[in-house]
């Protein structure tokens, strides 16, 4: 049986979700239709490029905890082509951060955005952690879950994923007045191939992912997801609750 989903960014008919074991899944995932693009895109943290224009955005606004004093309006877009996965995060922000200096400090503790999924239908097969501070500097691992079977990327690696961004790369003190940063990146599939079993997007693929915003040493601290995570206290290593992202 299949059905129509029912996020009206997906204009696509979902993939039948019983061949995906309910202890796979939570009751009610986030749905993202991603488009092919023609050809790359420069990378230069532009959310006015034509190409993301002509691709609706998902919207970060689950919270996990009790509801933070600072709820920051965040969206990410998801495009790909043959060889890479691009990523753009827009975020109207405030109290953002950005003290991490080298990959694989801890970006997650600075205003960050993080993109984890598996780069097929089956989290079996583990999952990615892409964390991005809003100053560009990352981490990416793969594991099985939390910390089992951990592998960290090798910095060459990490350094062939093209990033771009609109703040600085060091921001301290915290800027606490509005502001509106954007972070882009376009993700070699040949990276992911390196560590893990891919499923490479094609039409009809479905990956598991999920999205999120946090800032753990903010001053406004605050943990939001794109699919919804039912769990009491924030926790993003929880790939059952992983959304769906269907290659159009």
């Amino acid at each position: 049986m299949r059905r129509t989903c029912p996020d009206p960014a997906v204009t696509l008919i979902c993939p039948d979700m019983e061949k995906i074991p309910q202890n796979q899944i939570g009751k009610s995932p986030a749905q993202y239709a991603v488009k092919r693009l023609a050809t790359p895109i420069v990378i230069d943290a532009d959310w006015q490029k034509p190409q993301w224009q002509a691709q609706q955005p998902l919207e970060i606004r689950h919270f996990m905890g009790e509801k933070p004093a600072h709820l920051p309006k965040t969206q990410a877009k998801v495009l790909y082509d043959d060889d890479s996965i691009y990523v753009i995060f827009r975020v109207e922000d405030r109290y953002v951060r950005a003290v991490a200096k080298e990959h694989f400090d801890p970006v997650w503790q600075d205003s960050c955005v993080e993109f984890f999924f598996t780069p097929s239908a089956d989290i079996r097969q583990g999952y990615f952690n892409l964390e991005a501070n809003c100053g560009g500097t990352m981490l990416l691992r793969h594991q099985t879950a939390r910390n089992q079977n951990r592998r960290q990327l090798d910095l060459a690696d990490l350094g062939r994923i093209e990033i771009a961004h609109t703040l600085g790369r060091i921001i301290e003190p915290e800027i606490t007045d509005p502001v509106t940063w954007t972070l882009e990146y376009r993700l070699p599939l040949k990276i992911i191939e390196n560590y893990a079993p891919l499923v490479r997007p094609a039409p009809g693929v479905t990956w598991r992912a999920n999205f999120y915003k946090c800032g753990d040493n903010t001053s406004r601290p605050h943990w939001l997801t794109w699919s919804p995570v039912e769990n009491p206290t924030p926790d993003f290593h929880l790939p059952r609750f992983f959304g769906l992202l269907h290659f159009a």
